[in-house]
């Protein structure tokens, strides 16, 4: 049962200074800080991540997204030599087409080309819809050469070529997501090594992350929102061993609010490939998590509201207002916190 507090978009809001928001990421993955929220006790802990061992439950299970991050937006020209953007959102089923966001889109004309590096070129095909179709098939594959590392609009500055690494997790491996799933940025392979050595084991899950993710819930009753879809998949051995992990009492720890959503969907739907639009927020009966590892996210986010359904809607306003007192470093490139 959802209280009327916990269902109003108002509850969700939050005044952040301008300077907290991340604009680069921490000079070394793991030395981002960490807060520490125990929900047993109501209590914070003031860390750095590479000391995040001293605070897992012992033995656990973690779960990562291996989605990797592609060069989504791309610039080119019209024929006239004006200046275009696409940022690519959905890929079609013909191999060639895409859902995209265009500007200048009231200037463009449908059916007209679209110049890139390299010989690539694309055709407005459907103004409405916002279809584009490309002259090479699995544009995807080009991407490397001609696209640009689409960093969230509250980073304000253009993309360079560390943020082709710095936004990526270590992991990455299957190419499909606009946004990163920033709470793995904080693991480097010497720490995921160091981990294993201590007994914790890790299991990779897929959530390809679309634009959806940085729409604003806008409905004053929260419920009313209409979440976004996004595709999962997650291999039968990995998830019988989270299963068998489960019954052996290790503590299954989620990295992310994406991999919380894959592991939620699959324990209600039991598809292990599919897409996924659970809009989890206060009142929602977790299934599969023990302990949740997190950026600090958006005001009026699906996100935020997914935090506080996990931690407690009190105890997780508390530690934002604990983390902006202490001046930590909010969104995509920030810091993280580790709800026990």
């Amino acid at each position: 049962m959802i209280s009327p507090r916990s269902r109003s978009l108002s509850s969700y809001f939050y005044h952040l200074p301008q300077e907290l928001i991340a604009q680069k990421p921490a000079s070394r993955r793991q030395e981002a800080r960490l807060l520490v929220i125990d929900r047993a006790r109501g209590k914070f802990i003031h860390d750095t991540f590479d000391h995040i061992n001293d605070y897992l439950p012992a033995r656990s299970c973690v779960v990562i997204n291996n989605s990797k991050v592609i060069p989504a937006r791309l610039l080119g020209q019209r024929k006239t030599g004006g200046a275009v953007e696409l940022f690519l959102l959905n890929e079609k089923d013909d191999g060639y087409s895409f859902e995209v966001l265009v500007k200048p889109l009231k200037k463009i004309r449908e059916g007209e080309e679209i110049y890139f590096d390299g010989a690539i070129t694309a055709v407005l095909e459907d103004k409405e819809k916002r279809i584009v179709r490309f002259n090479k098939k699995n544009i995807i594959r080009h991407l490397k050469k001609i696209g640009h590392i689409p960093l969230p609009p509250y980073i304000k500055r253009q993309d360079t070529k560390e943020d082709r690494e710095d936004y990526q997790t270590v992991y990455a491996k299957h190419p499909g997501s606009v946004a990163s799933p920033t709470a793995g940025l904080h693991f480097s392979r010497d720490l995921m090594k160091g981990l294993k050595t201590k007994g914790h084991r890790f299991f990779e899950l897929t959530l390809h992350i679309n634009y959806g993710t940085f729409k604003p819930v806008e409905c004053p009753d929260i419920r009313e929102h209409p979440m976004h879809t996004e595709h999962y998949s997650i291999k039968p051995a990995v998830y019988n061993g989270i299963l068998k992990a489960k019954k052996e009492f290790r503590p299954l720890v989620a990295v992310g609010t994406t991999t919380t959503r894959v592991l939620e969907s699959v324990a209600i739907s039991r598809q292990l490939n599919g897409s996924t639009n659970l809009f989890i927020y206060s009142g929602y009966k977790f299934q599969m998590l023990d302990a949740l590892i997190t950026n600090f996210h958006l005001p009026h986010s699906t996100l935020l509201m997914l935090v506080c359904a996990f931690g407690g809607y009190d105890l997780i306003m508390k530690a934002y207002q604990e983390a902006i007192q202490k001046h930590y470093r909010f969104y995509s490139y920030g810091d993280a916190m580790l709800i026990l």
